[in-house]
């Protein structure tokens, strides 16, 4: 399958969208808590083993890195929330910056939205599912470290995030994704062609 994102390439970090590129053409961002494994998908879905900085300790992206896929088509690595080792403000401030980007970035198309499959849907995944919902945004969500999990077990969690998500957003949709046995990664790579005008 060809793969029009092993192109992309970091352009820059910024804590807010003061110092984030022109506000123009199109960008997917890629959300979900500290330890949902954001920048392992980035890195899979291009290709690029370090592309996203992996870190070992979660809570430590705190920037909104934009990748360019080309001129006009970026993605964009939100800092992962909820972990429970950073303080209240922390928390706070996160939470003001990705809100306030998801809620005023004219040239966000969509969000992939990562949630460990073993703990999908805690209350600020659905925090930020109500953002999405309310700004009018596709949303697509990866069900992650779905290799953690029997066949069985992971069609079955599956199954009750979707039951749960209808109510919560209603045009979202969701599969799930491994970066360890590269599960999903096609349907990904799929998703966002279909959003972005097929790439290829």
């Amino acid at each position: 399958m060809n793969n029009p994102y092993q192109q992309t390439r970091f352009i820059l970090g910024t804590p807010d969208t003061r110092h984030a590129p022109p506000d123009s053409g199109v960008e997917v961002a890629f959300a979900g808590r500290s330890n949902a494994g954001k920048s392992s998908a980035l890195n899979i879905l291009t290709g690029q083993r370090t592309l996203a900085r992996i870190s070992k300790a979660p809570g430590r992206t705190r920037e909104i890195n934009f990748f360019q896929v080309r001129d006009d088509i970026r993605l964009v690595d939100l800092p992962g929330y909820g972990y429970a080792k950073v303080s209240k403000t922390m928390k706070g401030q996160w939470q003001h910056n990705i809100s306030n980007y998801l809620e005023t970035r004219q040239s966000l198309l969509g969000v992939i939205l990562l949630m460990d499959i073993r703990h999908a849907l805690k209350d600020v995944d659905q925090q930020v599912l109500g953002w999405c919902w309310s700004a009018d945004l596709l949303t697509h969500v990866l069900l992650t470290k779905s290799d953690k999990l029997k066949r069985g077990p992971a069609k079955a969690a599956l199954f009750e995030a979707r039951k749960r998500l209808q109510p919560l957003h209603p045009k979202a949709t969701l599969q799930l994704f491994s970066s360890h046995t590269r599960e999903g990664c096609e349907e990904l790579q799929w998703k966002l062609d279909q959003w972005l005008g097929n790439l290829t």
